[in-house]
């Protein structure tokens, strides 16, 4: 599905047009190079905080074990437990309930008004 070439890709969306979603497809095509961006950045981020679950579950394990961990390492084990519950509570509603896709972006919105942080660390912005 995804092609390589001189560091651009170039996706292949018919198996969307095969599944039904026709104008998805096309919209994706007329932007083929945001679209591709996009999902490589999406899945660079995803990557990232797969990682970072997996260095968690370590750090898990050896408190179980030992009982004890160093305040950073207490400290990488919290904000990854929390950055588990805001994929949670904002990935899975966009899969399980119809609709969800249009509304992510006004919870999105909302929350960011609110003060309230719903976005895991990986898919933030680098502030550098």
């Amino acid at each position: 599905m995804i092609k390589k070439s001189k560091k651009k890709w170039n996706l292949d969306y018919s198996f969307l047009e095969k599944k039904g979603y026709k104008m998805f497809a096309s919209k994706l095509n007329l932007n083929s190079e945001k679209s591709a961006k996009a999902f490589k950045v999406f899945f660079n981020n995803l990557r990232k905080e797969a990682s970072e679950t997996k260095q968690a579950s370590y750090l898990l394990v050896k408190y179980l074990k030992e009982g004890k961990l160093s305040k950073k390492e207490e400290k990488q084990l919290k904000l990854q437990f929390y950055d588990v519950l805001k994929i949670m509570g904002v990935g899975i509603p966009f899969f399980m309930i119809p609709g969800a896709s249009v509304l992510v972006p006004f919870l999105l919105k909302l929350s960011t008004k609110l003060g309230v942080d719903i976005i895991p660390t990986s898919f933030k912005k680098d502030e550098d």
